[in-house]
């Protein structure tokens, strides 16, 4: 299957038949686009915002727009939480799309974060905490948004969290109800 995924596109191949035996995994040739299977559809997109974030790579609209919906469609497991995890002890730092810290939206602006100059290929090895939680439903502390800017702070790792005028502010139970509400995160929440 990887062989055949080769540098094709990810995208939905509704009438192509499955190739892989039980898998359903699905490549079609002449369009150079391969369909994963339903179960890892939110790991690929996670994983293509945590390269092209990282390392200052162009996606294109319409790929953005399809992982995008693969995120929403199929949230990170407790499966892809500890891959993540057992990542970050080897790399030094973990997925930000994975753990919430980060979101991806139309017009991303790439961290470049992995494009240390360089000399700096390989990552100085670090111990690794365990990923700042994100609030979610039932947590003790709400995501607050900014009704005037759009714009939503979270409970831990956001400076600007207290500053919120109270008559722009808007409560949430999750960072993904702020998104789905329309906001984004503010650019000093880390």
């Amino acid at each position: 299957m990887n062989a055949d995924r080769s540098n094709y596109s990810y995208g939905m191949l509704p009438s192509t038949p499955a190739q892989y035996g039980a898998c359903p995994t699905r490549t079609d040739f002449k369009q150079r686009v391969t369909e994963p299977r339903d179960a890892v559809k939110g790991l690929v997109a996670r994983v293509q915002f945590y390269m092209h974030d990282r390392y200052g790579l162009s996606m294109s609209r319409q790929q953005q727009q399809l992982f995008m919906a693969w995120n929403r469609m199929y949230p990170t497991s407790a499966w892809e939480r500890e891959r993540d995890q057992r990542i970050a002890q080897v790399m030094g730092h973990h997925n930000p799309f994975v753990t919430g810290e980060r979101t991806w939206a139309l017009g991303h602006k790439p961290s470049r974060e992995g494009l240390g100059g360089p000399g700096t290929a390989t990552p100085a090895r670090r111990p690794v905490a365990p990923p700042v939680q994100v609030a979610e439903q039932g947590g003790s502390a709400p995501v607050i948004g900014n009704s005037a800017s759009k714009v939503y702070h979270l409970p831990v790792g956001c400076p600007s969290y207290e500053q919120v005028q109270e008559k722009n502010r808007v409560s949430f139970g999750s960072a993904a109800d702020a998104e789905a509400a329309g906001f984004r995160r503010a650019g000093n929440c880390r």
